[in-house]
Parts: structure tokens; sequence; C-alpha cells
């Protein structure tokens, strides 16, 4: 793109909610699901916004919305599980992102060692305390500081692009 197209985009584009959207959704990212047990029972939600943060210490982020009625069942239990979707957990990433339903039906899992779920068949699962958390506008930003972790299935993990579910290194997206 030459300077002055790329210039006149700049000078044209609004920074909207949509327009931001539809940007960042150039990004993939990986898609998890962020599980804890509280008196109720299990609980967990969707997650795109998740990241390694730190190897010392071992911190890792993610960043639930402000409307999340799941976020604080979870914050107050101080304890989660971040499970990294594989290929095929298309449904269930969708799931997890609806309200109002009992997310954990017909879905596999078994409680980690420390009693935390962790889904079936997930590529990695990432056991973790919570850290801090810090104002991220529309969103918290969650710290969490890793307790233990491991790999799981072999399966490709489930990305996020542009609006649709695609699997590393196939270059699709449905």
């Amino acid at each position: 793109m030459d300077d002055g197209t790329y210039a006149d985009v700049l000078e044209s584009a609004a920074v909207s909610p949509g327009r931001m959207r539809d940007v960042l959704g150039h990004f993939a990212s990986g898609v998890v699901v962020i599980t804890a047990i509280d008196a109720a029972g299990p609980a967990g939600f969707t997650c795109q916004s998740f990241a390694s943060l730190s190897l010392d210490p071992p911190l890792v982020s993610f960043s639930p919305a402000r409307t999340s009625t799941t976020w604080p069942k979870i914050r107050k239990s101080g304890r989660f599980c971040v499970n990294v979707l594989a290929e095929g957990h298309e449904e269930v990433s969708n799931r997890f992102a609806r309200s109002g339903i009992d997310k954990f039906a017909g879905v596999g899992w078994q409680r980690s060692r420390s009693g935390l779920p962790v889904l079936d068949d997930v590529c990695a699962w990432i056991e973790c305390t919570l850290h801090d958390e810090f104002d991220g506008g529309d969103h918290t930003i969650a710290v969490g500081r890793v307790q233990g972790l491991a790999t799981g299935s072999e399966r490709p993990p489930l990305l996020f692009h542009r609006g649709g579910y695609g699997v590393a290194g196939t270059g699709s997206s449905s």
C-alpha cells in the first residue's frame, strides 16, 4: 500500500467498536474455555483474549467482558483452569459462549488433581490462581499465576479468524 492510500485510510477510518472488531478480526487467535467450580458446580466461558504473560513468575492473562455473568463466579473461587480448545471443539466454544444454559451438559470433562474442570481432548490445560485484575475498558484484564499445566490432545488448536473457526496450518475457516 503506498503512503497516500495509507494516509487516506487513517484519516477516514473512525475507531468505532464495529470497525475495531472488523480490523482486529484479521488477527487469528486461539480459543480457550476458562473453567472453575463454585458452590453451584462447574462454571466456564469461552475467551479469545488469552496470552502467556510472564515466564518468571509464570503468569497468563485473559480478558472477560464486564457483562460476563460467569466471570464473577470464577473470580470468587480464586482458581481457574484455561482449556486450550482443539480442532473439532467449535460446538464446545459456541456452547460456553452462551448464557443461561447448563454449559457443561453433554460436554466431557474431568477434575484435575486440584479439582478444576479440564475439558476432554483439549490441546493443553493451565491451572491458575487469580493473581491480579486491571481495568480494560469494557473488559477486565485478569492475570493468573500458573500452578500446573499439561499438554493433551495432539489435534491442532482451534483458531478464530474474521468471525469464523479454523485450524492451524489448514488456511481455512468456516
